[in-house]
C-alpha cells in the first residue's frame, strides 16, 4: 500500500505542472487568450504583452509555485507516507515535465 503514495504524489505533481496559469489568469481577468497574440506562447511574458502587468506577475508567481509546491509538500509532509528523497526528486521532475 505504501508504494501507491509515491505514485499519487508524482501524478499530482504532473497534473499541477500541466495547468496553464497564463490561460487561467487571463480568462479570470477578462483578457485575451495569450495563445492568440505575440509569440502565441502561453507564458508570463506573453501575458505581459496584453498590457496587464498584474496578470503577468500573477502568472509568473503561479508558474513558479506549481513547481515549488509539490516538492515542498512532499518534503514537509511526506515522511509518514514513505516519501523520501527519491520521491522528492521524482515529484520535482514530474512537475517540470507537466509544464
Amino acid at each position: 500500500m505504501t508504494a501507491v503514495y509515491p505514485l499519487l504524489a508524482t501524478v499530482a505533481a504532473y497534473l499541477l505542472g500541466s495547468l496553464s496559469f497564463a490561460v487561467i489568469v487571463t480568462r479570470v481577468m477578462g483578457l485575451s487568450d495569450p495563445r492568440t497574440y505575440g509569440s502565441k506562447n502561453p507564458g508570463a511574458t506573453n501575458v505581459l504583452r496584453s498590457g496587464s502587468k498584474a496578470a503577468a506577475i500573477i502568472t509568473l508567481l503561479l508558474d513558479a509555485l506549481k513547481g515549488w509546491l509539490p516538492v515542498a509538500l512532499v518534503m514537509w509532509f511526506g515522511h509518514p507516507y514513505g516519501l523520501e528523497d527519491g520521491t522528492v526528486a521524482l515529484v520535482g521532475l514530474a512537475a517540470f515535465l507537466g509544464h
